[in-house]
């Protein structure tokens, strides 16, 4: 993770992968997300699950408290772990781009046009 002096630039890439995949392959990609981080087990995004594969997401660099902060972010309901709507919320607060449209999205979502 970055320092003050090196803070970490965040692209956010998300409104161009929902561009090109559509919101249903956007969510699957979400999904596959989530997956790759739980813990496979609880089902759920732990402590540990999060540490174990932050590599995964580029962020081998994040030390513990950085980590904790990333979850309790997430952490709707307290549990001190993330589930996948808790996951998916997440993601979409962390894109400013998806929530200026999440009302499109949203509706996209639920009366998709065929």
């Amino acid at each position: 993770m970055g320092s003050r002096k090196n803070p970490v630039v965040f692209e956010d890439y998300f409104p161009a992968m929902m561009e090109k995949l559509g919101t249903e392959g956007f969510m699957k990609e979400l999904t596959n997300g989530f997956q790759l981080l739980m813990d496979r087990e609880k089902k759920v995004i732990t402590f540990e699950s999060l540490k174990r594969n932050s590599a995964l997401l580029g962020l081998e660099g994040m030390n513990d408290d950085e980590i904790r902060c990333m979850l309790r972010e997430g952490d709707l309901d307290g549990d001190g772990a993330l589930d996948e709507m808790e996951f998916c919320t997440l993601m979409f607060r962390l894109s400013p781009a998806l929530m200026n449209n999440s009302k499109e999205l949203l509706e996209e979502a639920i009366f998709p046009s065929h």
